[in-house]
């Protein structure tokens, strides 16, 4: 009777876990995804320039990539669980502030603080699903996890156009309030224990400081070239990453264990292989989004349900990518994703004035099958290779190795509108301009994608 009990205490915070880590990966990629559909209306409302614009999606990404590793961290030595929490209640209270901002300079501020919340949910939700759930189980739930923020990224883009065309963009934050609220109650009521293997441990508050002055230096850099202090900026940022390396190596307890990427080339090429995926990835939305509203003149509404094709075809794929990679290797089905996704961001660059909407769905669907039989298979094989008591480090280094690269894909974006825009509107005469941009950034983006396909196959086996 006993062993029954403990049975289906054990199932209940299985699937407590398992939706909590959905709600808030859901709630976070929804509001990517609704905010990048809502840029043009925003842009409009602040008259805003082009690399401005940029910084509503950036900031809210930089500030992520910032804090995550730092949280993945400090989750690992006070309470996963209780870090995950804080990162809720931050992200839906963020939510509710952003709808209200009165200027552009506000509302990129509460992004940041939007960012940090999100670092502090996705430090940990993958890391709590790797403690709760077995090593045979742990692929579908990664699967569901992943589906969830492909399901987010999908509804985001109609439910915000939807939402941007009759409400307003300012509604679209209002609607993640309440979602944010039942993510709390189910880890408040639901989730019990808490996982903190590093317990007692020195939080290293040096190097982490390094390296969010580096990463801001580098992002900041890159939105002021072809400006000497761009330049400048980017240099600084890449020595202080250099810095931060040489820190990490030194100390006993450091934030990013670097040493985790020592002979275990598992570890280093699947986190190498995240990194550069998201490099050329993640500007895809946001370019194609303003592709469809500026070049082919669609409404919000009628733009967002044209992107939902690529994340509801992730959506749907993922937890069968995540299943497979339980029984067959993960490297093959990883770099078989990328090559796909690689093909989708070549036939982009194509993309012109008078393309057809078919072409756009279609080059969607080979993105999102390509990503979605990369992305399962390759948290698989992160998790599966490091020891238990390193999860909340492995969790954190992954999800920054995301983040950088969505952070450094909107620094390419970025830099190219600054190149071939600049500071002014994207109104209709600057239209070709934008579209030089559009299809530079997709040249740029296909060759990461090759070198991505490259780094998932030099990984090795895991099992």
């Amino acid at each position: 009777m006993a062993d029954m009990t403990d049975n289906v205490s054990s199932n209940m915070n299985k699937g407590a876990a398992l939706l909590a880590s959905v709600i808030a990966s859901f709630l976070t990629a929804f509001m990517g995804s609704s905010v990048n559909i809502a840029l043009p209306s925003i842009a409009k409302y602040f008259n805003l320039d082009a690399v401005m614009l940029s910084w509503v999606s950036t900031s809210f990404i930089l500030a992520s990539a910032v804090f995550l590793v730092p949280f993945g961290r400090i989750a690992d030595i006070y309470g996963r669980k209780r870090i995950f929490l804080y990162g809720i209640v931050i992200y839906t209270v963020s939510s509710l502030i952003s709808a209200i901002a009165p200027s552009a300079m506000l509302l990129i501020l509460f992004r940041v603080v939007q960012g940090i919340g999100s670092a502090m949910i996705f430090g940990n939700g993958v890391a709590i699903l790797t403690s709760v759930f077995p090593s045979g189980e742990r692929g579908r739930v990664l699967g569901i996890s992943v589906a969830a923020t492909y399901a987010g990224l999908s509804l985001g883009f109609p439910l915000g156009g939807f939402l941007t065309e009759h409400f307003g963009w300012r509604s679209i934050f209002f609607i993640t309030v309440p979602l944010g609220l039942i993510g709390i109650a189910a880890v408040l009521w639901k989730l019990k224990g808490e996982w903190a293997e590093a317990r007692g441990e020195n939080f290293d508050s040096i190097g982490s400081t390094i390296y969010g002055l580096a990463l801001v230096a580098i992002i900041l850099g890159f939105s002021l070239l072809p400006a000497m202090l761009g330049v400048w900026l980017v240099a600084i940022g890449v020595l202080g990453m250099s810095v931060f390396i040489a820190w990490e190596m030194r100390i006993k307890n450091p934030v990013l264990n670097v040493r985790l990427f020592s002979n275990n080339p598992v570890f280093t090429f699947s986190n190498l292989a995240t990194l550069i995926n998201y490099g050329a990835i993640f500007s895809v939305g946001f370019l194609v989004s303003l592709y469809l509203q500026y070049i082919k003149g669609l409404s919000p509404e009628h733009a967002g349900l044209i992107l939902v094709s690529e994340y509801l075809v992730m959506a749907i794929l993922s937890p069968i990518a995540g299943r497979i990679s339980d029984r067959i290797e993960p490297r093959l089905l990883a770099s078989a994703g990328m090559a796909l996704t690689t093909i989708g961001l070549i036939l982009t660059v194509f993309l012109g004035q008078d393309s057809g909407i078919g072409s756009v769905l279609v080059i969607l669907a080979i993105v999102g099958i390509g990503i979605a039989f990369f992305s399962s298979p390759n948290t698989n094989a992160v998790m599966s290779s490091i020891e238990q008591k390193f999860y909340g480090v492995a969790s954190g280094t992954l999800g920054t190795m995301r983040l950088v690269g969505q952070v450094l894909s909107m620094g390419i974006t970025m830099m190219l509108f600054s190149l071939y825009i600049g500071r002014v509107q994207i109104t209709p005469e600057y239209y070709p301009l934008f579209l030089r941009s559009f299809k530079t950034a997709f040249v740029i983006f296909s060759v990461l994608s090759c070198g991505a396909i490259f780094a998932s196959l030099a990984r090795g086996k895991v099992r």
